[in-house]
């Protein structure tokens, strides 16, 4: 068993080695298939920075990739969740399953989207498998997913660009501070507005005569 997965992890080095060196492209596809299950060696995360830092020019470039292919990946996971229904969550203990159910349940696709901006290990592909088979809103997934995805991606992005390989040292050191901070705004502001809405007095509702 354990040769069968160093020969996995290994083939999945070297696909990851191939793809980056198609620059974009390559950044695309590992993204894609990152997102849809299949564990690319040092994520994408490591991929956009190795290119960030070499690059600086292309950093858009390379953040729109990312990007582009983490949502499509995202998608396909979330349409092959929807037509698994619970089974696609087989692989999770259902304590992890309940608490995210709760999440989604409380917060809807804001979950997604918090998920989506914070750092390793937090369980993103178990917040997308449970939007697909509770079937949130698709769109309102996708768009959760795009922003959330820009944000971590762009700031990665950014500092790779201008602090070359110490980019990694600094996000290890603040970026999972930055990312539950956000997280924390945004759901603060989630429950203030819900809050404010609930307070808000109602207009009465005037009899109409016939």
């Amino acid at each position: 068993m354990k040769t069968l997965v160093h020969k996995i992890t290994a083939g999945l080095t070297k696909l990851s080695h191939y793809l980056v060196s198609f620059g974009p492209l390559g950044l695309l596809a590992i993204a894609f298939l990152d997102s849809v299950l299949v564990p690319m060696p040092g994520g994408v995360d490591a991929v956009l920075l190795l290119l960030a830092a070499s690059r600086p020019s292309w950093m858009l470039i390379y953040v729109g990739a990312a990007v582009i292919g983490s949502t499509a990946g995202s998608v396909g996971l979330y349409r092959i969740s929807q037509r698994a229904g619970k089974r696609a969550l087989a692989r999770f203990s259902e304590s992890r399953q309940k608490r995210v159910k709760d999440l989604i349940d409380r917060y809807d696709v804001l979950s997604v989207f918090v998920a989506s901006i914070l750092p390793p290990p937090f369980p993103l592909k178990l917040f997308v498998v449970s939007a697909g088979v509770f079937r949130l809103n698709l769109m309102r997934f996708t768009i959760a997913i795009v922003v959330g995805r820009t944000f971590r991606y762009l700031l990665e992005g950014y500092l790779a660009a201008r602090y070359g390989e110490h980019a990694k040292e600094l996000l290890a050191r603040y970026y999972p501070a930055i990312g539950i901070g956000l997280a924390i705004l945004i759901i603060i502001t989630f429950v203030a507005r819900n809050l404010l809405r609930r307070g808000e007095p109602r207009e009465p509702v005037s009899d109409v005569e016939s």
